[in-house]
């Protein structure tokens, strides 16, 4: 405890990341203030099924659970970041075919500010496509119309429509600012800050069916929590887990421009995370999985349309966890393809006279850092996956509730892990910079050499 508030003196003392530090929490609070304001014209007194069917997992709880409860209060972030995080994936998508797309993602820093300013503008596009979509199934989730106190009609659906637009602008707006002037990647914090909101209520809810009811009791729980623990543990391996391609420089100077001395065969290393794509394959392929459904239904009372919904209605069925296994596979491939970008890695090795021993600097050692990172992709991706469709096999063989079932892995608890460590890691670095040890350390302050 006494390292913990050493390390959190630390941080205080740093001005910059002090301030930064406070900036994400309050950007967080306003983002979890915003999740409890319902919808002008919404009693919200007569939302118990809504929320009832959206705690009971299912589609409908991992919406809720990526809102932060904001889709089963109505409130003006029920869409929440996804519609952003589907414009994302739409746009990364055309990177590949679109000729135009392509040349901004080689023109640097303009290229991606038009980039991202293409991406809120198809977000906004998808929001006016989600906000009626959402307002006229209320109904059909259980809302009485007794609740709608102004009706469903045009000013109702209109200024809601207006108010639900505005909110995912917002909260897309809050993460952006988190990510330039606060710590960590904005939109994955508001997620991850969205799922812990909902870890209490459904622990509290698996251990009274399990206490209460006679269902296990106590040690049951006790074992759950252990095989919890286990899986984190897995999930901190995934993220941290790397494969280290030695370097060998030549040559190298060591104490300035002047100096006489110099390192002959110094050897440093490249690390290859075995995750590199982090937790956006999840988020990615996560989005996508609400399609079928909607597939599904296009096709009314089809017998595939009916197969379909039946289905990929269930997030722990084998047909639904079988296609999400696979799109996190392809989304890691394809998005660890975009963020290691192995011809830049060998143009800086060549550049910095480094080479890797036995390849030759240039094309071949680009190749080979290729050939590397798509041999440990695979089992990477693999693993990922295992951990992703966990939850379904916890609910199938101990019989654990659906809400306390999404943290045993899938989405919930590789996103909480992955941005956990990703934002303790950029803490870690302001920490080193100013001579402390980082959040992992003893927390003491370090003597700088002159």
């Amino acid at each position: 405890m006494k390292k913990v508030l050493e390390t959190l003196y630390n941080i205080y003392k740093i001005e910059e990341l002090r301030e930064r530090v406070l900036l994400t929490l309050g950007m967080l609070l306003v983002y979890r203030l915003g999740a409890q304001v319902v919808l002008p014209g919404i009693d919200s007194v007569q939302l118990a099924a809504l929320s009832s069917r959206a705690d009971g997992g299912g589609l409908l709880g991992i919406l809720n659970a990526f809102t932060g409860g904001a889709f089963a209060n109505a409130s003006i972030f029920a869409l929440g970041i996804m519609p952003y995080i589907s414009a994302s994936i739409v746009v990364q998508l055309m990177g590949i075919a679109v000729p135009y797309l392509q040349k901004l993602q080689k023109e640097g820093e303009s290229g991606r500010k038009t980039i991202n300013q293409i991406t809120r503008w198809l977000t906004i596009a998808i929001c006016v496509v989600q906000a009626p979509a959402y307002l006229f199934g209320l109904s059909a989730l259980g809302v009485p119309e007794s609740a709608f106190i102004l009706g469903k009609g045009p000013l109702f659906i209109g200024s809601s429509v207006i108010i639900l637009v505005t909110g995912t602008i917002f909260a897309m707006w809050l993460g952006e600012k988190i990510t330039d002037r606060g710590i960590g990647n904005g939109i994955s914090l508001l997620i991850m800050v969205g799922i812990i909101a909902n870890l209490p209520l459904s622990f509290t809810q698996e251990f009274v069916s399990r206490v209460s009811e006679n269902n296990g009791g106590p040690m049951l729980i006790l074992i759950e929590l252990v095989l919890w623990i286990v899986i984190i543990l897995l999930s901190v391996l995934l993220t941290l887990a790397v494969r280290r391609i030695p370097v060998q420089y030549a040559r190298r100077q060591a104490g300035g421009a002047n100096s006489d001395r110099s390192i002959y065969g110094s050897r440093q290393y490249i690390p290859l995370k075995l995750n590199a794509s982090g937790v956006m394959p999840i988020i990615f392929a996560q989005a996508l999985m609400f399609a079928p459904v909607y597939i599904g239904g296009a096709l009314g009372d089809s017998d595939t349309g009916q197969w379909i919904q039946a289905n990929f209605s269930d997030i722990f069925g084998l047909w639904y966890n079988m296609l999400f296994a696979v799109l996190i596979i392809v989304f890691t491939y394809f998005y660890t393809a975009i963020t290691v970008p192995t011809n830049k890695m060998s143009d800086d090795l060549k550049r910095s006279g480094g080479f890797v021993p036995g390849i030759r600097p240039g094309n071949e050692t680009s190749e080979y850092l290729d050939t590397v990172m798509s041999h440990i992709t695979f089992p990477g991706s693999l693993f990922l996956a295992g951990i992703a469709v966990f939850p379904a096999i916890v609910v199938k063989l101990i019989g654990i509730q659906q809400g306390w079932a999404l943290f045993y892995g899938g989405t919930s608890l590789l996103i909480m892990v992955g941005v956990a460590i990703d934002t303790i890691q950029q803490v870690n670095s302001y920490l080193l910079n100013r001579h402390y040890d980082g959040l992992m350390k003893s927390g003491k302050t370090r003597r700088s050499t002159n």
